[in-house]
């Protein structure tokens, strides 16, 4: 047998390993049976494992799925012998399926009950049913990139695809734990009480004109209009002059248009609630991410994603608090809801900011632009992350009248800082960042 068929023959056995994985995950949460490879000639032995165990072992796991490619020598014997090929994968292939359905009722009764296990701990119910839907996906993937491996024709190419399809599943499987630690983490802050935020139309204005009580950190009004720039992208934001109804309130459309070399790179609608009480909620957006192709005629944006977009009382959506009105130092709350898409959570750090009173607030400001805003020390600072990426960390800084004039990508020190508006007289006097 030549060594492009023992390769399509290994892949083969590990797709039909991985394929069982969701049947092994469905078990109840005090066990779960894990089979491991066995030698060549030898029958594969199945072990109950605690589940814990096996979460937090996933690196072992991802090697137990994987590790078979460079196995078998006696199977290439198998395949050659095997003269009812097509009957025995129909079988197989229905007592999958059969076996997904079942699998299925089997994580949704976990799920229905976690609730009751967990003594009530939604919050931490909900960060496990995330943490094994991640695993889901990351199985999908990674068969899905199997399925592209197969069809190289090159030998080296395919056996790079391979190698490549491995290491983006292990690299998946260690995110969805850190995911996983991060909502965890959160809940710690948040409480374990359900998510599910008040938004009753009856507490939002509709008449942006005459709002009952506007927030000093985003002022709203239709036609406002603020600039930023950062490294090589200009951010445009604008209140256009119309509404949108969500889940019975009528929200602000704000639209956001990131700009790189005069071309358009990311154009997002931003639905936007102003509460009487002077809350601001996020209602949802709708994103669109475009990328350029040179030898396009003529050279024109392409859509290559949508990415974060969501919409309050759709799939399950939920809207979010973007900012209060009387924000509080050490106040945690989620700005958007919509698992496993959106999921930004700001904690608030500082209501009474002026540059020169905390060493790590200052870290990255341009003194020249906080004296100028915050000078009665009266900005707001607050700490924004996702557990969708754990080591994504900004700092926000805003000036009371004007809104956000500054972002600080706490992990590079890159800044994103505003450079004109039309809300405020100081808008007027503001100027482009040092060096551009």
């Amino acid at each position: 047998m030549n060594l492009n068929k023992t390769i399509g023959l290994l892949m083969v056995i590990v797709l039909g390993l991985l394929i069982a994985g969701p049947k092994l995950g469905a078990l109840s949460d005090q066990s779960l049976l894990v089979v491991k490879a066995a030698p060549p000639g030898q029958e594969p032995t199945g072990e109950l494992e605690d589940e814990g165990e096996a979460d937090d072992d996933s690196q072992g796991e991802d090697e137990d799925e994987t590790g078979d490619v460079d196995a078998g020598d006696g199977a290439e014997e198998n395949v050659e012998g095997d003269t009812g090929g097509e009957d025995v994968a129909d079988e197989e292939a229905a007592a999958d399926e059969a076996a997904a359905d079942e699998a299925d009722e089997l994580v949704i009764d976990e799920a229905r009950f976690a609730s009751d296990r967990l003594e009530g701990r939604f919050c931490s119910a909900t960060a496990q049913v995330q943490f094994k839907a991640c695993r889901d996906e990351s199985r999908v993937d990674f068969l899905t990139a199997l399925a592209v491996c197969l069809n190289i024709a090159d030998e080296a190419a395919r056996q790079n695809c391979w190698t490549e399809a491995q290491a983006g599943r292990q690299e998946d499987r260690q995110l969805c734990r850190e995911q996983r630690q991060a909502r965890q983490e959160l809940c710690q802050a948040l409480g374990e009480a359900p998510y599910n935020p008040g938004f009753d139309p009856a507490t939002f204005d509709s008449d942006f004109n005459n709002l009952t009580t506007p927030n000093p950190y985003l002022p709203l009004a239709l036609g406002y209009r603020w600039q930023y720039v950062g490294g090589d992208e200009i951010v445009t934001i604008e209140v256009r002059p119309e509404t949108k109804l969500i889940a019975g309130v009528t929200c602000l459309v704000v639209n956001d248009v990131v700009s790189v070399a005069g071309q358009v790179v990311e154009d997002t609608d931003d639905w936007l609630a102003q509460a009487q009480n002077g809350d601001v909620y996020y209602c949802g957006e709708e994103v669109k991410d475009f990328e350029y192709f040179g030898g396009d005629n003529p050279l024109l944006p392409e859509l290559t994603s949508i990415d974060g977009s969501f919409k309050a009382g759709r799939d399950g959506d939920k809207a979010g608090l973007l900012l209060p009105q009387s924000p509080v130092a050490g106040q945690v709350f989620r700005q958007e809801w919509s698992p496993g898409k959106a999921e930004d959570t700001v904690e608030v750090l500082a209501t009474s900011y002026r540059f020169g009173l905390d060493p790590d607030l200052d870290q990255f400001v341009p003194p020249a632009l906080a004296e100028q805003v915050c000078a009665a020390a009266d900005c707001l600072v607050t700490r924004d992350f996702t557990p969708l990426e754990p080591d994504a960390l900004e700092y926000k800084y805003y000036a009371a009248g004007i809104g956000r004039f500054l972002e600080v990508n706490r992990a590079t020190g890159e800044i994103v800082q505003l450079v004109s508006c039309n809300v405020d007289p100081r808008c007027e006097t503001l100027s482009a960042p040092e060096g551009e």
